[in-house]
């Protein structure tokens, strides 16, 4: 039987080969798998002590420093130091709003169990802030030479008291014209009580009184950033800028005529981000996730920041409005409060300041301009690194040739983030125009992005699209295209797979990977799944080749750990690599002690948190961890297993996470093409030697970045991968243009 008339057959029986290579053992609880056959000496569960493990948040902190980090190293162009401060703080925001507001929530509620590393809620807090007043001092440093820097490059961050008395009438008449009709002061009195402070916003406090009277009155004025209004204004069309709020700040005199100014102290809170509650017992999930977006809004507040010269009594006040604990949850702030405000500065258009242009480049397989069904069909396997290779004309392409090309019958695809305005919505919508069935599997419970999801949804219903939310009580964050094209001899299906969002801007700012398959054997997986995704019936689905979590995911992983202890010998030494976002789950973590002990070496790159403690004696002595801090985020997920000399590869959307394995739909598909596992071979592999944007975990939790040892070594593997892409570009151009000379040259013999 050909490869074709396989893509057309009927599910038959299931080849023992891929049982056993494939399936896992269901009978068995994830963690008795892990503790299978471990040899003698290996620790038991019992054994592996909460000093074996590092705090999932305090890593994250550790993390944010790293980026912080790339905010002060001068290697780096300018203003994009100035673009890491502003990500470092606005993760700091996020941080606050996720992690920060769910351990206020578990010690409210009287949660008093440890975590694995053998911390309660409120040690955990503790610690956390611990940790932010060293932040805090870093972050302090960095941005005071960010902005002497910027000032020496002509970009000036001025006060108010900096200006000159005609730039003053400058920026006065730009704010009295284009922003001082959007502000609305609001008193603080018995007969107006104190209002409402939306999440992120900067605020004045004014202290005010009557001329000759004593009292002193409070009031309240947002600094209108939301309502359109930049942060910096600017000068003219020089580079000077001076803050919105120091401009409003020295010109209330048109808010409070006749009234003196006593003071006037800037604000800003953090609101709790957690507010879902159970949503199983859900009638309406769209309903229930729009009311949660409105609960969010009121939430209680997290953190207040104030500057440190706030009255004392001012800033107790504001603690016991907001309901806070003054001496935990109020934060003094020196200089620029609200750093993902610097977005503002760090995309100025000054090239010469930021990293030379990027622009991904075609995959070499795809330049062809024949159908792309027919391209895949002759590749089977086509594997797609972003932002090296384009998401245009890859996964973009793909769509819009199933929207448009008559013999596509049906477009299924899981949603998790997009941008509002992408085209793949665009290409959605006309397919089912076009008279397709086209079903899409919207996520609603996406942290941040449930009102876009929303409107994208109610979008895609009104053009005819079906569009389902997935099952209850588990986030669907698999990322995932199948389509059905009738070809010559019957139905076909393609695949996409992907480790990143179908995002076409993240798409050119993270590093992310896909594959294309056509493979029968995943097509057949890629549709039973979307019968679970838009029934939620779970009874004997069965898969060839995918690993779903949260069915299957995490025994597979297990499973291949312990096989790669079994395997483990003089003449296969046993080799783990894996890369993630962040290593969390305990039951994995300690499955890789096993490993490590056994002998085989563990190589860990993951991004952010990281449970495992590298270099313990007898423990983690042949585990390390690294992680990659660059340009672009990395994103993508790989595990890699040396499985006897038969090296196996996965790729999808999960992280070692217990929320990935256990609470959400995720998937990995095995990579089987030579070619493909040689280059993520070589990908892995140049990551793991990088010497410029690597960071080495240590056993006290201290990262220790690496530094180059030659000048070869000065670039990383972010800059080695834009490299390699360009290369490939320039080679197939060559090789094109003596296609046309050996073509021209052949016409004039004719």
């Amino acid at each position: 039987m050909t490869e074709d008339s396989k893509q057309n057959a009927l599910p038959g029986k299931r080849a023992s080969r891929n049982v056993r290579t494939t399936r896992v053992r269901l009978q068995a609880p994830a963690t008795q798998v892990a503790a299978e056959g471990a040899g003698p000496g290996a620790k038991t569960d019992a054994e592996f002590g909460p000093e074996m493990f590092f705090n999932r948040e305090l890593s994250w902190l550790q993390f944010n420093r790293r980026v912080l980090h790339e905010a002060g190293d001068a290697r780096n162009p300018l203003l994009e130091r100035v673009k890491f401060a502003a990500i470092a703080g606005s993760n700091l925001d996020e941080f606050f709003m996720k992690r920060i507001g769910g351990l206020k929530q578990q010690i409210g509620a009287h949660f008093l169990a440890e975590t694995v590393d053998g911390r309660t809620p409120e040690q955990q807090l503790t610690e956390c802030f611990q940790a932010l007043e060293t932040y805090q001092e870093d972050k302090d440093k960095i941005v005071t030479q960010l902005f002497a820097e910027l000032a020496a490059a002509g970009i000036e961050i001025l006060t108010y008291a900096e200006l000159s008395e005609a730039e003053k009438k400058i920026i006065c008449r730009d704010y009295y014209d284009n922003i001082f009709p959007l502000i609305t002061p609001q008193s603080m009195d018995p007969a107006h009580p104190f209002p409402f402070i939306s999440n992120l916003s900067l605020n004045l406090l004014v202290s005010v009184r009557y001329p000759d009277e004593q009292d002193i009155s409070l009031a309240r004025v947002k600094v209108p950033i939301s309502a359109g209004a930049h942060r910096f204004m600017q000068l003219g069309k020089q580079q000077r800028y001076v803050l919105l709020e120091e401009v409003m700040a020295n010109n209330l005199e048109k808010l409070f005529p006749g009234m003196e100014i006593v003071a006037c102290e800037l604000f800003r809170v953090t609101r709790n981000a957690n507010t879902e509650d159970n949503l199983e017992r859900a009638d309406d999930l769209l309903a229930v996730i729009e009311s949660h977006l409105q609960s969010r809004k009121f939430a209680p507040i997290v953190r207040l920041q104030v500057n440190p010269s706030i009255g004392a009594v001012r800033r107790g006040r504001l603690a016991f409005e907001l309901g806070l604990k003054e001496e935990s949850d109020v934060f003094n702030v020196t200089g620029i409060m609200g750093l993902r405000d610097l977005w503002q500065i760090a995309n100025l258009n000054l090239p010469q300041l930021k990293y030379p242009e990027h622009h991904p480049v075609d995959h070499p397989l795809l330049k062809s301009e024949r159908s792309i069904f027919h391209l895949l069909r002759e590749n089977r396997e086509l594997l797609l690194q972003h932002p090296y290779d384009s998401f245009e004309s890859s996964v973009e392409r793909f769509l819009q040739e199933a929207a448009t090309d008559p013999k596509v019958r049906g477009i299924k695809m899981t949603l998790y983030r997009t941008s509002p305005t992408s085209r793949i919505i665009d290409y959605l919508i006309r397919a089912a125009r076009n008279g397709k069935q086209v079903a899409v599997v919207v996520e609603l419970k996406a942290r941040f992005d449930e009102e876009a999801n929303i409107r994208l949804a109610t979008r895609m219903e009104e053009a005819g699209v079906h569009v389902t939310y997935g099952v209850v009580g588990l986030k669907t964050h698999c990322k995932l295209i199948l389509v059905i094209r009738q070809d010559y001899n019957g139905l076909r299906r393609y695949v996409h797979i992907g480790t990143g969002n179908y995002h076409p801007v993240t798409s050119r700012l993270y590093s992310d990977m896909g594959i294309f398959l056509y493979d029968r054997e995943v097509c057949l997986d890629a549709t039973e799944l979307f019968n679970y995704l838009t029934t939620g019936f779970t009874p004997k689905r069965n898969y060839f080749k995918l690993l779903p979590a949260p069915k299957l995911l995490k025994k597979a992983l297990l499973e291949r750990i312990q096989r790669e202890i079994d395997h483990h010998g003089g003449k296969t030494p046993g080799r783990i690599r894996f890369k993630m976002n962040a290593l969390e789950d305990s039951d994995i973590t300690k499955a890789l002690y096993r490993a490590s002990t056994a002998g085989v070496q563990v190589d860990l790159i993951v991004r952010d948190s990281c449970r495992a403690r590298p270099g313990l004696p007898g423990i983690s002595e042949n585990l390390r961890v690294i992680s990659i801090v660059g340009r672009f985020l990395e994103h993508a997920r790989i595990y890699a297993f040396g499985n006897g000399g038969e090296e196996e590869y996965l790729i999808g959307s999960a992280d070692a996470m217990k929320r990935n394995l256990e609470s959400r739909v995720e998937i990995l598909v095995p990579v089987e093409s030579p070619d493909i596992k040689a280059e993520l071979n070589r990908f892995l592999e140049l990551q793991l030697n990088d010497q410029r944007n690597a960071w080495d975990l240590q056993a006290d939790g201290r990262y220790v970045q690496r530094q180059p040892r030659t000048p070869a070594e000065n670039k990383g593997c972010q800059e080695r991968m834009i490299d390699q892409a360009e290369k490939r570009l320039h080679g197939i151009n060559r090789l094109r243009r003596r296609k046309a000379r050996t073509g021209s040259r052949r016409n004039l013999r004719e």
